[in-house]
């Protein structure tokens, strides 16, 4: 165990600390090296996790794995992956990544469980959720159309229906039908494949029967046993429908309070919090953005960072690095740890600007109104020429750019432990 994920303890979390796309999967596929078992705790297909390595038989060459619904732990031989209880599922996108990662030579035998109260989406859920957005005009949240929003929907409705109900296929699909003349009475009789889908999951129920668990009692046992455990989080913590921009934001707690009720963790059990963060800030879709650049450079750092989604493809908006949001992040979730990535973004800018306040207000308001016209204030802080994205030491970097991650470290008030300066594995400074 390195020294890094050994001060880490052997029950950690891996946080999104802005508004998603901070660059996860990358500090979980490595610390995965470690932790032997990765737990994923919340979100579905609508969130994305892209993982970049170099290709065995030509070094010269990158390859990209991109994951929706399986933890990133999986690029590591040995490593089992567990989907809890608060991701909603949505199985054939599920078995499209097996098939493609096993196509990659990477094999998912014995090593992939599903915890058995996870709540499954079904392909009305996205119709559904199309039909949503639509009917909101131009208050669009901005949703991924991946049926996110009414499969939570449904499991806090209570009719939701969860993955250890198709073991007895013949009453999940008296309660499938159910629900779905439900939804056509609300929405209209639209045109449904019904066969088609149940004939699907009727398969797909044969294949995944043996990797059904009891999350909860699977985590305790290897907790008892002092196995090293990696929780992966999803989105971030301002799309936290509690905590985030509301209504912009997912219907999930991707905070560090959807950990334990998305596992079965108890809190205490918890040794490290990992607050990922860039080096700037962006977000996808609709929703309250302070810091939001809408000239050339935001562009220009959407092209060097190629920030587009994952999941969608959508361009995302950038900006500068909002310690407002930053702070309030730490607040919530208490992180212990700070992984800060792509710095290596910023680098050739002349000037780089960190939001240190919104004008006549303390800490980071809930009224989106008010967000939308805030008054944002700035301090300028002297970029660097030099790439760095080869350098592994912090001592290494340029005084500029230690001087812009100290100053980061000030005004969030928590330790950044590692950097990203790429997007390889290796591509990483440890403090």
């Amino acid at each position: 165990m390195s020294n890094f994920t050994e001060k880490l303890g052997n029950l950690a979390v891996v946080l999104g600390a802005q508004w998603g796309d901070e660059g996860k999967g990358k500090l979980i596929d490595i610390l995965s090296e470690d932790y032997k078992l990765v737990a994923r705790a919340a979100g579905g297909a609508n969130a994305g996790h892209t993982i970049y390595l170099k290709d065995p038989e030509n070094p010269e060459k990158k390859n990209k794995y991109v994951f929706h619904l399986v933890p990133s732990g999986m690029l590591n031989e040995g490593c089992v992956c567990l989907i809890g209880n608060g991701v909603v599922l949505h199985l054939p996108t599920l078995m499209e990544e097996i098939e493609l990662l096993n196509n990659s030579g990477i094999s998912t035998d014995e090593r992939i469980l599903i915890a058995d109260r996870t709540h499954l989406v079904f392909d009305y859920h996205k119709l559904i959720d199309s039909l949503q957005e639509e009917m909101k005009g131009d208050k669009k949240v901005g949703t991924t159309k991946r049926g996110i929003g009414p499969c939570y929907t449904d499991k806090v409705r209570r009719n939701g229906i969860r993955v250890h109900e198709l073991l007895n296929f013949e009453t999940f699909t008296k309660k499938y039908n159910e629900n779905l003349e439900m939804f056509k009475k609300m929405y209209g009789d639209f045109e449904y494949d019904t066969e088609k889908e149940l004939s699907e999951l009727k398969e797909i129920t044969g294949k995944i029967k043996d990797w059904i668990v009891d999350g909860a009692y699977f985590l305790h046992e290897a907790i008892k046993k002092g196995e090293n455990i990696l929780v992966e989080g999803a989105n971030g913590a301002m799309l936290d429908v509690d905590h985030g921009t509301y209504p912009f934001v997912t219907s999930s707690n991707p905070s560090v309070g959807g950990i334990s009720t998305g596992t079965g963790i108890p809190a205490n059990k918890l040794t490290a919090v990992i607050g990922i963060m860039k080096a700037y800030t962006t977000r996808v879709g609709a929703g309250p953005f302070p810091s939001e650049l809408h000239d050339d450079l935001g562009e220009q750092i959407r092209k060097t960072g190629g920030e587009f989604g994952a999941t969608t493809g959508r361009p995302r908006r950038c900006g500068w690095f909002d310690a407002v949001v930053g702070k309030y992040s730490n607040i919530i979730n208490g992180y212990t740890d700070i992984n800060l990535t792509k710095l290596d973004v910023l680098s050739g800018l002349e000037t780089l600007k960190i939001a240190t306040g919104y004008k006549n207000m303390k800490g980071f308001p809930a009224d989106q109104n008010l967000l939308e016209n805030i008054d944002v204030e700035y301090i300028e802080m002297p970029g660097w020429p030099e790439d760095i994205s080869k350098i592994r030491n912090y001592e290494d970097l340029p005084e500029n750019a230690r001087n812009y991650v100290e100053k980061i470290e000030e005004l969030i008030e928590c330790k950044i432990t590692s950097i990203g300066v790429g997007v390889e594995r290796g591509d990483i400074i440890f403090r």
